[in-house]
This record gives structure tokens, sequence and C-alpha cells, in this order.
């Protein structure tokens, strides 16, 4: 019996890659409704997402929002600004969560004066 050859194997096509839109930081702001569209000096919303790309690793100052440079741009991408809605509302509920707590005394009570201090005058 001869040998028979294995029927070829279709080659799979990978998918075309899908490009995000991205925005930049003005355009951002606009995105999430930070900014007036029609105010062009509106800058409302631009520092607060400059500041959440710029904070620490390590977390001390909160979660930090994803983003990129291009050509020496800070832009986001879709995703991320979805990301940075999800951030800040869990900051959000987290300070909502702090405010409704009563604060914990770390100190002795105050003393009661003897005598009220109206009484002597």
């Amino acid at each position: 019996m001869s040998p028979t050859k294995a029927p070829s194997v279709p080659t799979q096509r990978t998918a075309e890659p899908v490009l995000e839109r991205f925005y930049n930081v003005r355009n951002a702001a606009i995105r999430l409704d930070l900014t007036d569209p029609d105010d062009p000096d509106d800058t409302t919303g631009q520092s607060w997402l400059r500041e959440g790309f710029n904070r620490p690793e390590d977390g001390s100052k909160g979660r930090k929002f994803p983003g990129r440079y291009m050509s020496r741009r800070l832009i986001f991408s879709e995703s991320d600004l979805a990301v940075i809605d999800e951030i800040a509302r869990e900051e959000t509920e987290a300070r909502q969560r702090a405010a409704a707590t009563p604060p914990v005394s770390t100190g002795r009570p105050r003393r009661m004066r003897k005598t009220p201090v109206l009484a002597n005058a």
C-alpha cells in the first residue's frame, strides 16, 4: 500500500487589526462630558485627567488612569476612557461611604468646666 498524502490544512486568516479611536486630553474631557465643547477656553477636567494619569504606581493617591503618549502627547483610547469612568465611580462611592460614617474619636473626652464661662461675667 502506497503512502497517501494528508489533506492540506486550510490556513487560518488572521483578523484585520482593529484600531481604537484615540482622543487627546481636551477631546477626552469632552467625551467624558467634563468640558463644554463650545467654549474653547474651558479647561475643566483636563488637569484631572493629567493628574490621574500621573498618579504614583504604588496606589497611594488612587488608581492610576490608563493612557499613553504618542508623538509626545498624552492620548486616551475608548477603552481607556471606559476604565477612567469606572475608576471615578469607585472613588465617588468610596468618598460617599466615608462621608456617611462618623469620625472615630482618637483623643480623650473633654473635661467639663465646673462653672459656666458666662456665670462670672
